[in-house]
């Protein structure tokens, strides 16, 4: 006889949770992890680029090497993400013998926990057991997020929908997906770094999706809620650090496409806005791939705004500018005219510019823009590990290195700095 799950909220803020495996089921499965606030220790010899970032910055613990028994001291939960049945039973056996929950990517029958199809709507969270069946719990998932997203009143509570209803749209929702155009790549502007400012369209490719290739910008929650057949590509470019050639990745997008998959190009921010999906297109169009290209929420505008700055303001500022600053202002290969930028009175915001930044500010300083001009610097903006430093033109390169302020960084230079202050 087999018996139901028993569904249960772990509340995992500050307590030790083993990851075995650095690949792509790691991948998918830390952010959630670190987002509920875990003490995450990360097993595996080699990382992806993702999950590697992640270490660098200091949001989990690795250690470089295969599991052994002594790391699973102080755990209070383990999650098996290797493919080797053989070392995912050693992690399991080990695990069984201290009492500690173990979820395994490669065989659910012998774990002794499973990671429900789970979707987040604000404060609410809900997890759906499929009996076994990932496909089943996502159908029902999908269509409870349709419901939250769509009909979730403002005082927390829902109008009365009957479960059949829900059900029959999911099945729909299924059955279109099953009718689909296969062959096919969509650019889709994943957002600034909270899961639900992606849009609409774009969640809903993503739930489509047979290959998502993804870059490090990306919401790693997101990635949690695809499919388990879903076959996740790390595509990404560690600030100088490993990553993989945009040529590459092109390459990707197009075998699996012309292989008959539906692949999703998901990128943080906007595809277009220093995404390269520019280069994706062609290289499709030349390939003869079909694209759709969907926008997102660019942290140009909305890590600044998620601060408490807007990029104009009536009397402060009438225009904006985004630049990138991934070149230092010397550099032959620099597109960008610094010394007119320096001239404009209005917001400038540099994109990817922490390594350059005293350059750039000694250059707009030396062009004529006040020394004195409010700068903010917005780290992960959108996110729950936010922060913002304010500082001035000529003081803000030295004081984001004391502070550690580290990429992704939103460099914001102007008088609407302070406009909205008190």
């Amino acid at each position: 006889m087999t018996t139901n799950p028993y569904p249960l909220g772990l509340r995992l803020d500050g307590r030790r949770v083993v990851v075995v495996g650095g690949g792509a089921v790691a991948t998918r499965r830390v952010p959630a992890l670190l987002d509920a606030g875990a003490d995450v220790l990360l097993v595996a010899p080699e990382l992806t680029p993702a999950l590697r970032a992640r270490a660098d910055a200091g949001r989990l613990h690795w250690v470089p090497r295969r599991f052994a028994p002594e790391d699973l001291d102080g755990a209070w939960l383990v999650q098996v993400a290797i493919d080797d049945p053989i070392a995912a039973a050693s992690v399991s056996a080990v695990a069984a013998e201290r009492r500690i929950f173990c979820v395994r990517a490669d065989d659910r029958t012998a774990a002794t926990a499973w990671t429900p199809a789970v979707t987040r709507h604000g404060p609410v969270t809900v997890a759906v057991f499929g009996g076994g069946d990932p496909r089943r719990a996502m159908t029902v998932r999908d269509a409870i997020r349709d419901l939250l997203a769509v009909r979730l009143v403002p005082n927390g509570t829902a109008p009365t929908q009957s479960m059949p209803d829900a059900a029959t749209a999911a099945a729909g929702a299924t059955g279109a997906a099953g009718a689909r155009q296969t062959g096919r790549v969509a650019l889709v502007g994943a957002g600034p770094g909270d899961p639900e400012l992606i849009t609409v369209k774009g969640w809903r490719l993503l739930t489509e999706a047979d290959v998502v290739v993804a870059d490090r910008l990306v919401p790693g929650l997101l990635l949690d809620e695809l499919r388990p057949d879903v076959e996740l590509v790390d595509a990404s470019k560690i600030p100088y650090g490993p990553s993989r050639a945009q040529e590459e990745i092109n390459q990707i997008l197009v075998d699996r496409a012309l292989a008959g998959a539906c692949v999703v190009r998901l990128k943080g921010g906007d595809p277009y806005v220093f995404g390269r999906g520019g280069e994706e297109l062609l290289a499709c169009a030349a390939a003869g791939v079909p694209v759709t290209v969907v926008p997102g929420v660019t942290s140009s505008i909305a890590a600044p705004a998620a601060a408490g700055i807007p990029v104009t303001h009536r009397g402060v500022a009438h225009e904006f500018t985004v630049v990138s600053g991934h070149l230092a202002p010397d550099s032959p290969a620099s597109l960008v005219r610094w010394e007119a930028l320096a001239g404009l009175r209005g917001t400038l915001v540099i994109l990817m510019g922490l390594k350059n930044l005293a350059a750039i500010t000694a250059t707009l300083i030396a062009h004529g823009r006040p020394p004195q001009t409010p700068v903010a610097v917005v780290q992960e903006g959108t996110t729950g590990t936010q922060r913002t430093l304010r500082s001035t033109l000529d003081a803000v390169a030295a004081d984001v290195l004391t502070a550690d302020v580290r990429p992704p960084a939103v460099v914001v230079v102007g008088d609407v700095v302070g406009a909205l202050d008190g």
